[in-house]
């Protein structure tokens, strides 16, 4: 089909319609893939780092997913998921690993509003957790955590539909399983994350395979 290009202009004119605006390109920054502020985890339960996702049920209602990483073993020790998860959630979250792993040395985030409130700052502290905040817009300083929730989105966040939160919590707590259990990464010698956490000393004990679960969970994990 063609059409007249002053005709084109005319209804273009007449809807208001306008071109984006050139924006300058901002310099690419290369990342070394290491943490900044000198501190690298260096053995296991040494550095954790946290995160926040979001997602939306079949029917466009909203669900957020805390994503928890050991930086030393690449393992990822939570994902937790919830309509909404503030700061009292997430010091219940951290309190339940840090009694099943031990307390970490450090513990790295962005600088979102859950993880700077005064509330969880206040209790790290007592805990004797450290905490590091990354430069604003600077992910490339949370390198591990930033690359293990790519592969999250990929694999699991964006093939999925998710009818509810539950569903939503199993399904991703099946996808966990597998890449701690059977996932080998290169950077790890080509072991999984909990081969080499057990080489380099033991991280906790290891959480419920799929086969524990009850036969309607298993079901629903399976049909997806």
């Amino acid at each position: 089909m063609k059409v007249n290009r002053k005709r084109v202009h005319r209804i273009w004119k007449a809807e208001g319609l306008n071109l984006p605006r050139k924006r300058p390109r901002k310099p690419r920054v290369v990342s070394s893939g290491e943490p900044r502020f000198g501190i690298g985890a260096e053995r296991p339960n040494q550095v954790w780092s946290y995160d926040f996702l979001e997602d939306r049920t079949e029917r466009g209602g909203r669900l957020r997913f805390l994503t928890v990483l050991d930086e030393y073993t690449r393992k990822s020790l939570a994902i937790r998921v919830g309509r909404s998860i503030d700061s009292s959630m997430v010091i219940r979250i951290l309190k339940e690993l840090f009694a099943k792993y031990g307390t970490p040395e450090y513990i790295r985030s962005d600088n979102g509003p859950e993880f700077i409130a005064e509330a969880i700052g206040q209790w790290l502290k007592e805990n004797g957790c450290k905490t590091i905040f990354i430069e604003p817009g600077s992910p490339w300083e949370n390198a591990y955590i930033e690359s293990f929730n790519g592969k999250f989105r990929d694999e699991c966040l964006n093939r999925e539909i998710f009818r509810n939160a539950l569903e939503a919590e199993l399904i991703v707590e099946a996808w966990r399983q597998e890449y701690n259990r059977e996932r080998p990464h290169s950077a790890l010698g080509y072991l999984t994350p909990e081969e080499f956490a057990r080489r380099s000393g033991s991280l906790g004990r290891a959480t419920p395979s799929l086969g524990s679960q009850n036969a309607e969970e298993k079901e629903l994990i399976l049909t997806y």
